[in-house]
Protein backbone atom coordinates (compact mmCIF):
# COMPACT_ATOMS: atom_id res chain seq x y z
CA UNK A 1 0.00 0.00 0.00
CA UNK A 2 2.17 2.89 -1.20
CA UNK A 3 2.17 6.00 1.00
CA UNK A 4 4.67 8.80 1.31
CA UNK A 5 7.78 7.52 3.08
CA UNK A 6 7.30 10.15 5.80
CA UNK A 7 4.21 8.24 7.01
CA UNK A 8 6.18 5.03 7.43
CA UNK A 9 8.98 6.89 9.20
CA UNK A 10 6.49 8.49 11.57
CA UNK A 11 4.96 5.11 12.46
CA UNK A 12 8.33 3.48 13.00
CA UNK A 13 9.22 6.20 15.47
CA UNK A 14 6.30 5.15 17.69
CA UNK A 15 6.80 2.94 20.70
CA UNK A 16 5.27 -0.56 20.64
CA UNK A 17 2.59 0.65 23.08
CA UNK A 18 1.73 3.66 20.93
CA UNK A 19 1.45 1.45 17.86
CA UNK A 20 -0.83 -0.98 19.68
CA UNK A 21 -3.06 1.76 21.06
CA UNK A 22 -3.35 3.45 17.66
CA UNK A 23 -4.32 0.13 16.09
CA UNK A 24 -6.93 -0.46 18.80
CA UNK A 25 -8.43 3.03 18.56
CA UNK A 26 -8.86 2.72 14.79
CA UNK A 27 -10.32 -0.79 15.09
CA UNK A 28 -12.94 0.34 17.62
CA UNK A 29 -13.73 3.58 15.80
CA UNK A 30 -14.30 1.78 12.48
CA UNK A 31 -16.76 -0.55 14.23
CA UNK A 32 -18.62 2.03 16.32
CA UNK A 33 -18.27 5.35 14.43
CA UNK A 34 -18.03 7.04 17.84
CA UNK A 35 -15.15 8.68 19.73
CA UNK A 36 -13.02 6.11 21.54
CA UNK A 37 -12.08 6.56 25.19
CA UNK A 38 -9.70 4.68 27.44
CA UNK A 39 -12.59 2.75 28.99
CA UNK A 40 -13.61 1.48 25.53
CA UNK A 41 -10.13 0.10 25.00
CA UNK A 42 -9.79 -1.34 28.50
CA UNK A 43 -13.14 -3.14 28.23
CA UNK A 44 -12.48 -4.42 24.70
CA UNK A 45 -8.81 -5.43 24.92
CA UNK A 46 -7.28 -7.27 27.86
CA UNK A 47 -3.69 -6.00 27.72
CA UNK A 48 -3.15 -5.37 31.41
CA UNK A 49 -2.82 -1.60 30.96
CA UNK A 50 -4.58 0.80 33.30
CA UNK A 51 -7.03 3.43 32.05
CA UNK A 52 -4.50 6.10 33.02
CA UNK A 53 -1.82 4.45 30.86
CA UNK A 54 -4.20 4.25 27.92
CA UNK A 55 -5.27 7.90 28.34
CA UNK A 56 -1.65 9.06 28.46
CA UNK A 57 -0.76 7.03 25.36
CA UNK A 58 -3.78 8.41 23.47
CA UNK A 59 -2.74 11.91 24.49
CA UNK A 60 0.74 11.26 23.12
CA UNK A 61 -0.74 10.05 19.84
CA UNK A 62 -2.88 13.17 19.65
CA UNK A 63 0.17 15.37 20.15
CA UNK A 64 1.91 13.48 17.33
CA UNK A 65 -1.05 14.07 14.97
CA UNK A 66 -2.41 10.51 14.77
CA UNK A 67 -5.55 11.13 16.85
CA UNK A 68 -7.78 14.10 17.55
CA UNK A 69 -10.70 15.23 19.72
CA UNK A 70 -13.77 15.64 17.46
CA UNK A 71 -15.41 17.99 20.01
CA UNK A 72 -15.64 18.26 23.80
CA UNK A 73 -15.94 14.47 24.12
CA UNK A 74 -13.27 12.73 26.17
CA UNK A 75 -12.88 10.19 23.36
CA UNK A 76 -10.64 10.46 20.33
CA UNK A 77 -10.90 9.61 16.65
CA UNK A 78 -8.22 8.91 14.02
CA UNK A 79 -6.86 11.69 11.84
CA UNK A 80 -6.04 11.16 8.18
CA UNK A 81 -2.42 10.62 9.27
CA UNK A 82 -3.64 8.03 11.75
CA UNK A 83 -5.48 6.11 9.03
CA UNK A 84 -2.50 6.38 6.69
CA UNK A 85 -0.22 5.04 9.41
CA UNK A 86 -2.63 2.20 10.09
CA UNK A 87 -2.87 1.14 6.43
CA UNK A 88 0.85 1.57 5.76
CA UNK A 89 2.28 -0.23 8.78
CA UNK A 90 -0.28 -1.52 11.31
CA UNK A 91 -3.10 -3.16 9.37
CA UNK A 92 -3.32 -6.93 9.32
CA UNK A 93 -3.67 -8.52 5.91
CA UNK A 94 -7.17 -9.76 5.13
CA UNK A 95 -8.19 -12.27 2.47
CA UNK A 96 -11.46 -13.04 0.76
CA UNK A 97 -13.44 -15.75 2.44
CA UNK A 98 -13.78 -18.92 0.38
CA UNK A 99 -17.54 -18.52 0.09
CA UNK A 100 -16.98 -15.01 -1.32
CA UNK A 101 -14.55 -16.34 -3.91
CA UNK A 102 -17.07 -19.00 -4.91
CA UNK A 103 -19.82 -16.36 -5.16
CA UNK A 104 -17.71 -14.04 -7.33
CA UNK A 105 -16.55 -16.87 -9.62
CA UNK A 106 -20.08 -18.17 -10.09
CA UNK A 107 -21.51 -14.72 -10.79
CA UNK A 108 -18.78 -13.69 -13.24
CA UNK A 109 -18.29 -17.00 -15.04
CA UNK A 110 -21.61 -16.67 -16.90
CA UNK A 111 -20.50 -13.33 -18.37
CA UNK A 112 -17.45 -14.57 -20.28
CA UNK A 113 -18.55 -13.15 -23.63
CA UNK A 114 -20.16 -9.92 -22.41
CA UNK A 115 -17.63 -7.42 -21.14
CA UNK A 116 -20.20 -4.72 -20.43
CA UNK A 117 -22.20 -7.15 -18.31
CA UNK A 118 -18.99 -8.19 -16.53
CA UNK A 119 -18.32 -4.57 -15.57
CA UNK A 120 -21.90 -4.04 -14.45
CA UNK A 121 -22.02 -7.19 -12.33
CA UNK A 122 -18.58 -6.55 -10.80
CA UNK A 123 -19.60 -3.11 -9.53
CA UNK A 124 -22.80 -4.56 -8.05
CA UNK A 125 -20.99 -7.42 -6.33
CA UNK A 126 -18.27 -5.17 -4.97
CA UNK A 127 -20.82 -2.72 -3.55
CA UNK A 128 -22.79 -5.56 -2.00
CA UNK A 129 -19.77 -7.16 -0.34
CA UNK A 130 -18.16 -3.90 0.82
CA UNK A 131 -21.45 -2.22 1.76
CA UNK A 132 -19.99 0.93 0.18
CA UNK A 133 -19.81 2.39 -3.33
CA UNK A 134 -18.45 -0.14 -5.83
CA UNK A 135 -17.00 1.48 -8.97
CA UNK A 136 -15.69 -0.09 -12.18
CA UNK A 137 -14.07 1.93 -14.96
CA UNK A 138 -14.03 0.40 -18.44
CA UNK A 139 -10.56 -0.38 -19.84
CA UNK A 140 -8.35 2.01 -21.72
CA UNK A 141 -8.52 0.96 -25.35
CA UNK A 142 -5.10 2.22 -26.45
CA UNK A 143 -3.80 -1.35 -26.59
CA UNK A 144 -7.10 -2.82 -27.77
CA UNK A 145 -6.80 -4.92 -30.92
CA UNK A 146 -9.16 -4.12 -33.77
CA UNK A 147 -11.20 -7.21 -34.53
CA UNK A 148 -13.32 -5.69 -37.28
CA UNK A 149 -14.33 -2.35 -38.73
CA UNK A 150 -17.84 -2.04 -40.21
CA UNK A 151 -19.29 0.96 -42.02
CA UNK A 152 -23.06 1.23 -42.30
CA UNK A 153 -25.03 3.95 -44.15
CA UNK A 154 -27.62 5.35 -41.75
CA UNK A 155 -29.07 8.26 -43.72
CA UNK A 156 -28.27 10.49 -46.65
CA UNK A 157 -24.52 11.05 -46.54
CA UNK A 158 -24.11 9.75 -42.97
CA UNK A 159 -22.12 6.67 -42.03
CA UNK A 160 -22.06 4.64 -38.84
CA UNK A 161 -18.57 3.35 -38.07
CA UNK A 162 -18.64 0.27 -35.82
CA UNK A 163 -15.24 -0.56 -34.30
CA UNK A 164 -15.18 -4.02 -32.72
CA UNK A 165 -12.27 -4.61 -30.36
CA UNK A 166 -11.07 -7.97 -29.08
CA UNK A 167 -12.53 -8.64 -25.65
CA UNK A 168 -16.08 -7.69 -26.60
CA UNK A 169 -15.76 -3.90 -26.72
CA UNK A 170 -17.56 -1.93 -29.42
CA UNK A 171 -17.16 1.74 -30.25
CA UNK A 172 -19.50 3.53 -32.64
CA UNK A 173 -19.31 6.93 -34.30
CA UNK A 174 -21.53 8.60 -36.90
CA UNK A 175 -19.67 10.75 -39.46
CA UNK A 176 -20.87 12.84 -42.37
CA UNK A 177 -19.68 11.52 -45.73
CA UNK A 178 -19.36 13.62 -48.85
CA UNK A 179 -21.92 11.75 -50.93
CA UNK A 180 -24.26 8.78 -51.03
CA UNK A 181 -22.51 5.44 -51.44
CA UNK A 182 -23.20 2.31 -53.40
CA UNK A 183 -23.55 -0.75 -51.18
CA UNK A 184 -21.35 -2.95 -53.37
CA UNK A 185 -18.52 -0.41 -53.44
CA UNK A 186 -18.78 0.09 -49.69
CA UNK A 187 -18.61 -3.66 -49.05
CA UNK A 188 -15.42 -4.02 -51.12
CA UNK A 189 -13.80 -1.07 -49.35
CA UNK A 190 -14.67 -2.42 -45.89
CA UNK A 191 -13.07 -5.74 -46.83
CA UNK A 192 -9.87 -3.99 -47.92
CA UNK A 193 -9.79 -1.82 -44.79
CA UNK A 194 -10.12 -4.86 -42.56
CA UNK A 195 -7.33 -6.63 -44.45
CA UNK A 196 -5.06 -3.65 -43.69
CA UNK A 197 -6.13 -2.75 -40.15
CA UNK A 198 -7.63 -5.76 -38.35
CA UNK A 199 -5.23 -7.25 -35.83
CA UNK A 200 -3.55 -3.91 -35.05
CA UNK A 201 -3.99 -1.97 -31.82
CA UNK A 202 -5.89 1.30 -31.92
CA UNK A 203 -2.65 3.09 -31.07
CA UNK A 204 -0.90 1.46 -34.05
CA UNK A 205 -3.76 2.41 -36.35
CA UNK A 206 -3.68 6.05 -35.21
CA UNK A 207 0.06 6.26 -35.77
CA UNK A 208 0.34 4.37 -39.07
CA UNK A 209 -3.00 4.55 -40.85
CA UNK A 210 -1.76 6.96 -43.54
CA UNK A 211 0.83 4.61 -45.10
CA UNK A 212 -1.45 1.61 -44.56
CA UNK A 213 -4.56 2.83 -46.38
CA UNK A 214 -3.80 5.99 -48.36
CA UNK A 215 -3.38 4.00 -51.59
CA UNK A 216 -7.09 3.11 -51.35
CA UNK A 217 -8.12 6.75 -51.79
CA UNK A 218 -8.33 6.74 -55.59
CA UNK A 219 -11.70 4.98 -55.81
CA UNK A 220 -13.00 4.97 -52.27
CA UNK A 221 -15.78 7.60 -52.59
CA UNK A 222 -14.03 9.81 -50.01
CA UNK A 223 -14.30 7.35 -47.13
CA UNK A 224 -10.57 6.74 -46.74
CA UNK A 225 -9.93 10.48 -46.62
CA UNK A 226 -12.68 10.75 -44.01
CA UNK A 227 -11.01 8.02 -41.95
CA UNK A 228 -7.63 9.71 -42.21
CA UNK A 229 -9.10 13.08 -41.26
CA UNK A 230 -10.99 11.66 -38.28
CA UNK A 231 -8.59 8.92 -37.15
CA UNK A 232 -8.09 10.59 -33.75
CA UNK A 233 -11.84 10.41 -33.14
CA UNK A 234 -12.35 6.94 -34.58
CA UNK A 235 -9.44 5.24 -32.83
CA UNK A 236 -9.06 7.50 -29.81
CA UNK A 237 -8.50 6.66 -26.16
CA UNK A 238 -9.98 9.83 -24.73
CA UNK A 239 -11.58 9.74 -21.24
CA UNK A 240 -14.89 10.75 -22.84
CA UNK A 241 -14.87 7.41 -24.69
CA UNK A 242 -14.76 5.46 -21.43
CA UNK A 243 -17.61 4.49 -19.15
CA UNK A 244 -17.84 4.26 -15.40
CA UNK A 245 -20.29 2.06 -13.56
CA UNK A 246 -21.06 2.43 -9.86
CA UNK A 247 -23.45 0.73 -7.48
CA UNK A 248 -24.16 0.95 -3.76
CA UNK A 249 -25.23 4.56 -3.30
CA UNK A 250 -27.75 3.37 -0.71
CA UNK A 251 -25.02 1.50 1.18
CA UNK A 252 -22.91 4.66 1.20
CA UNK A 253 -25.75 6.85 2.43
CA UNK A 254 -26.43 4.39 5.26
CA UNK A 255 -23.01 5.19 6.75
CA UNK A 256 -23.24 7.45 9.83
CA UNK A 257 -21.08 10.09 8.15
CA UNK A 258 -23.87 10.75 5.65
CA UNK A 259 -26.41 11.81 8.22
CA UNK A 260 -24.86 15.19 7.41
CA UNK A 261 -26.83 16.69 4.50
CA UNK A 262 -23.84 18.67 3.27
CA UNK A 263 -21.84 15.45 2.84
CA UNK A 264 -24.75 13.92 0.95
CA UNK A 265 -24.89 16.94 -1.34
CA UNK A 266 -21.15 16.71 -2.09
CA UNK A 267 -21.41 12.99 -2.81
CA UNK A 268 -24.36 13.42 -5.17
CA UNK A 269 -22.60 16.24 -7.03
CA UNK A 270 -19.54 14.03 -7.47
CA UNK A 271 -21.51 11.05 -8.77
CA UNK A 272 -23.55 13.24 -11.12
CA UNK A 273 -20.37 14.28 -12.98
CA UNK A 274 -18.85 11.18 -14.57
CA UNK A 275 -15.51 12.74 -15.69
CA UNK A 276 -14.69 13.59 -12.05
CA UNK A 277 -15.33 9.99 -11.00
CA UNK A 278 -13.10 8.75 -13.83
CA UNK A 279 -10.25 11.03 -12.74
CA UNK A 280 -10.74 9.95 -9.13
CA UNK A 281 -10.46 6.29 -10.12
CA UNK A 282 -7.48 6.69 -12.43
CA UNK A 283 -5.03 8.75 -10.40
CA UNK A 284 -1.68 6.96 -10.09
CA UNK A 285 -2.95 3.41 -9.73
CA UNK A 286 -0.42 0.61 -9.33
CA UNK A 287 0.42 -0.81 -12.78
CA UNK A 288 0.30 -4.40 -11.47
CA UNK A 289 -3.09 -6.04 -12.03
CA UNK A 290 -4.80 -6.89 -8.77
CA UNK A 291 -2.60 -4.65 -6.59
CA UNK A 292 -4.59 -2.12 -4.57
CA UNK A 293 -3.80 1.52 -3.94
CA UNK A 294 -5.35 3.33 -0.99
CA UNK A 295 -5.90 7.08 -0.88
CA UNK A 296 -7.21 8.50 2.39
CA UNK A 297 -8.83 11.90 2.90
CA UNK A 298 -9.37 12.74 -0.77
CA UNK A 299 -11.27 15.96 -1.47
CA UNK A 300 -12.62 15.30 -4.98
CA UNK A 301 -13.28 17.98 -7.53
CA UNK A 302 -16.95 18.77 -8.03
CA UNK A 303 -18.75 20.48 -10.90
CA UNK A 304 -17.59 24.03 -11.45
CA UNK A 305 -14.08 23.21 -10.21
CA UNK A 306 -15.08 23.37 -6.54
CA UNK A 307 -13.32 20.91 -4.22
CA UNK A 308 -15.45 18.92 -1.84
CA UNK A 309 -14.99 19.74 1.83
CA UNK A 310 -16.14 16.22 2.73
CA UNK A 311 -13.16 13.85 2.61
CA UNK A 312 -13.52 10.34 1.25
CA UNK A 313 -11.20 7.40 0.80
CA UNK A 314 -10.64 5.56 -2.47
CA UNK A 315 -9.29 2.01 -2.82
CA UNK A 316 -8.51 1.06 -6.42
CA UNK A 317 -6.80 -1.73 -8.34
CA UNK A 318 -6.27 -2.34 -12.05
CA UNK A 319 -7.76 -5.34 -13.82
CA UNK A 320 -6.83 -6.77 -17.19
CA UNK A 321 -9.26 -8.15 -19.77
CA UNK A 322 -7.92 -9.15 -23.19
CA UNK A 323 -4.76 -7.13 -22.47
CA UNK A 324 -6.85 -4.04 -21.74
CA UNK A 325 -6.44 -2.33 -18.38
CA UNK A 326 -9.40 -0.93 -16.48
CA UNK A 327 -9.86 0.09 -12.86
CA UNK A 328 -12.05 -1.33 -10.12
CA UNK A 329 -12.46 0.17 -6.68
CA UNK A 330 -14.44 1.21 -3.65
CA UNK A 331 -15.28 4.75 -2.57
CA UNK A 332 -16.27 5.30 1.04
CA UNK A 333 -15.86 7.57 4.05
CA UNK A 334 -12.44 7.75 5.67
CA UNK A 335 -13.83 5.53 8.41
CA UNK A 336 -13.84 2.21 6.62
CA UNK A 337 -12.55 -1.30 7.24
CA UNK A 338 -9.48 -0.88 5.05
CA UNK A 339 -8.20 -4.44 5.38
CA UNK A 340 -11.56 -5.82 4.31
CA UNK A 341 -11.97 -3.36 1.42
CA UNK A 342 -8.42 -3.95 0.14
CA UNK A 343 -9.04 -7.71 0.16
CA UNK A 344 -12.30 -7.26 -1.76
CA UNK A 345 -10.85 -4.90 -4.37
CA UNK A 346 -7.72 -6.98 -4.94
CA UNK A 347 -9.69 -10.22 -5.02
CA UNK A 348 -12.25 -8.89 -7.50
CA UNK A 349 -9.55 -7.40 -9.75
CA UNK A 350 -7.59 -10.65 -9.72
CA UNK A 351 -10.63 -12.75 -10.57
CA UNK A 352 -11.54 -10.38 -13.41
CA UNK A 353 -7.96 -10.65 -14.71
CA UNK A 354 -7.55 -14.42 -14.70
CA UNK A 355 -5.84 -14.66 -18.10
CA UNK A 356 -7.09 -13.13 -21.30
CA UNK A 357 -9.71 -15.86 -21.51
CA UNK A 358 -12.40 -15.38 -18.91
CA UNK A 359 -13.22 -19.07 -19.11
CA UNK A 360 -10.78 -19.42 -16.21
CA UNK A 361 -13.38 -17.80 -13.99
CA UNK A 362 -15.62 -20.82 -14.33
Amino acid sequence: MPFHSSVSRAVRSLTPRQRNVLRMVITVFVETAGPVGSKNLKDRFDLGWSSATLRNTMSELENLGFLMHPHTSAGRVPTELGYQAFVAELMETAVLREEERVLIRSELSVLQADTEALIRESSRLLAQLAQLLGVVLSPRLNNGVLQRLDIVPVSSGKLLFVISIEGGYIRTLVLQAGSDLETSQLGRLVTLLNERLAGLTLDEIRRTCIPRIQDLMQDDMGIVQLILNRSEDLFSDEPAQRTVRFDGTTFMLNQPEYSDTERVRHLMRLLDHEPHVIRLMEEEIDPMAGRARVRIGVHPELDGGERSESPISVVTAPYLVSNLRGTIGVIGPTRMNYARVVALVEGMATLMSLSDSRSHLA
